[in-house]
């Protein structure tokens, strides 16, 4: 199936990195719809401010930057926005409830043979699909933090997935200049979380342990570890309450080895949720 038409559903923090490459890199029109102008408005600004840091190292051309706005077509109204698409990528909250009602809307007003995939982070691929009407026409599409700079793409197939979905999503996503693995089974947390949300659940522990500061916590894995950032530092930018809602699916779905440290919850709690609250374990409000 060819892919011409993209609609991302949700302009926040993956939403709009989401729409960026798929206009900027895949060179596919795209329409991005939120439930409020002012995210909208916001998501846009974001992917602006992303092209231009892009300009000034030459990376792109202004051009490059004019033509990618230029495919980028922002909607509140969700007919719109997915009438004509071919793909629609969901990125809204990682909650359940959130994206089972707007994935069977947007199932509602979707062409019959599009694709749908979530940028889900760990929820079930198989019970997000049966919101909609196309089970074998959904799968998972786990973009990374920032999607304009991170190279991979988990693609994850639900209990009905069909093969010629999974091959159409692979080629989308090397389209976008992505590099892809395939989650064969549908299982929480895919393959990173899976792997990285017990160690970020760690240094929280050894923080309530009182076992090290948080900045010799980031130095140790940094350096001994050989990772670009600390556990800390990431999750920082990934969002307190993001990595609070992975932990909870996989302790649900996995067992109570992945259960949630007590700071993860009481940080959340405080609204101490990283980079986007300005303060977490590090305060950005300077930076």
């Amino acid at each position: 199936m060819e892919i011409k038409k993209v609609s991302v559903l949700g302009a926040g923090l993956m939403g709009h990195g989401i729409a960026q490459v798929s206009a900027q890199m895949a060179k596919y029109e795209v329409t991005i719809r939120d439930v409020k102008q002012e995210f909208l408005d916001k998501g846009m600004g974001m992917i602006k401010n992303s092209l231009q840091k892009f300009t000034q190292k030459q990376v792109i051309s202004e051009q490059d930057m004019s033509n990618t706005l230029r495919r980028i077509h922002p909607t509140l109204d969700m007919k719109e926005a997915v009438e004509d698409a071919n793909l629609i990528i969901e990125a809204v909250p990682e909650k359940l409830q959130i994206k089972k009602a707007v994935l069977a809307e947007a199932d509602k007003y979707a062409k019959g043979d599009a694709i749908i995939a979530s940028n889900t982070s760990s929820i079930s691929i198989t019970e997000l699909a049966s919101s909609t009407q196309r089970p074998e026409k959904f799968c998972g599409m786990h973009f990374f933090n920032p999607p304009q700079l991170m190279k991979l793409v988990e693609i994850i197939r639900g209990a009905k997935t069909s093969d010629e979905t999974i091959d159409t999503i692979v080629a989308v996503s090397q389209k976008m200049g992505k590099e892809t693995v395939v989650v064969k089974k549908d299982s929480a947390g895919f393959i990173v979380n899976r792997i990285l949300v017990p160690a970020l659940n760690e240094a929280f522990n050894l923080v309530w342990e009182g076992v090290a500061e948080p900045e010799d916590i980031d130095k140790a894995i940094k350096l001994g570890l050989n990772w670009p950032m600390g556990p800390l530092t990431l999750v920082d930018y990934l969002g307190i309450d993001t990595t609070l809602a992975i932990a909870e699916v996989l302790q649900k779905e996995l067992g109570p080895k992945y259960s949630p440290s007590p700071l993860l919850r009481q940080m959340t709690r405080a609204k101490l949720l990283g980079r986007k609250s300005g303060k977490g374990f590090y305060d950005w409000r300077k930076k």
